[in-house]
């Protein structure tokens, strides 16, 4: 089922892994991280489909094989979760879980926000309700002038290997840095400005579907404490810090599609017939 569907005016690029034989499989949303796509969950999705798990990964506009959004890179993360709310429309996903890492994470947060009702669970990793501002969107939107620049690729090479967690192989973290360096800087350069202005601080306590903040205790990029603010505010979430891992947990940690099905499953559990 893996292709492109129309959403908003302009071709989408999904991988829709489907369970055989199971067409009532519950479905989880995989978001990917900031000017990345959905290859970031290549190593997860088959042991999520082998759990059970009708696994849903999209490409956001202007990443990977989608077609860029029509009115130019986003930085808006709340434009992307509407966005989503349109792909789960066009994918028949009526009720889902989301797993998001980064701004994949901050959009699940703004997700259950919008759609409680629409979502058995969420797992939002590597994000938190606000980030104080940074990195400077004043920075971000001056860097945007000369992001094509050769020493780019570079930075974004160093920059994913210095928020990698110190558990990580080293031959795994130079892979994942490698992957990273083929991002478009100016659609990752936006997303960062999402990333910085994004504040749901005061909207937390509307989440009523069940929630988990996951964070790497390396990660560079994440206050721990602001997290865990995050999770008090929202009625019975929870909060896991990963000993040794950095911003990437999907992708850093050998074996993670496991550990995403028992938090998925701890998460719904008592819920399905409601």
């Amino acid at each position: 089922m893996t292709g492109y569907v129309t959403v908003d005016g302009a071709l989408a690029f999904v991988e829709d892994h489907r369970v055989p034989d199971d067409p009532t499989a519950p479905a989880v949303l995989c978001l990917h991280t900031a000017g990345q796509s959905g290859v970031q969950w290549r190593h997860v999705t088959p042991g999520l489909v082998a759990a059970g798990y009708r696994v849903v990964v999209p490409d956001l506009p202007g990443h990977g094989r989608s077609e860029p959004a029509p009115d130019g890179p986003v930085d808006d993360l709340g434009a992307y979760a509407a966005w989503l709310l349109a792909l789960a429309d066009a994918t028949g996903l009526d009720r889902f879980a989301v797993a998001g890492c980064s701004i994949g994470g901050k959009i699940a947060l703004d997700l259950a926000v919008r759609a409680s009702d629409r979502l058995t669970a969420v797992v939002a990793m590597a994000a938190d309700a606000w980030t104080g501002g940074r990195p400077s969107t004043r920075g971000l939107r001056r860097e945007l002038v000369d992001v094509a620049a050769p020493s780019r690729s570079d930075r974004t090479e160093l920059g994913t290997l210095a928020v990698l967690g110190r558990a990580t192989e080293p031959e795994r973290a130079r892979l994942i840095a490698a992957m990273h360096r083929r991002e478009d800087p100016v659609v990752s350069n936006s997303d960062l400005i999402g990333w910085a202005s994004h504040d749901l601080r005061e909207q937390l306590p509307r989440i009523t579907c069940p929630l988990h903040l996951v964070v790497g205790a390396d990660d560079l990029w994440l206050d721990v404490d602001r997290v865990r603010w995050a999770s008090s505010r929202i009625p019975g979430a929870r909060c896991t810090v990963l000993d040794g891992v950095g911003h990437y947990p999907m992708e850093e940690m050998p074996g993670f599609a496991a550990l995403l099905d028992g938090w998925l499953r701890e998460l719904t559990a008592g819920t399905e017939a409601a």
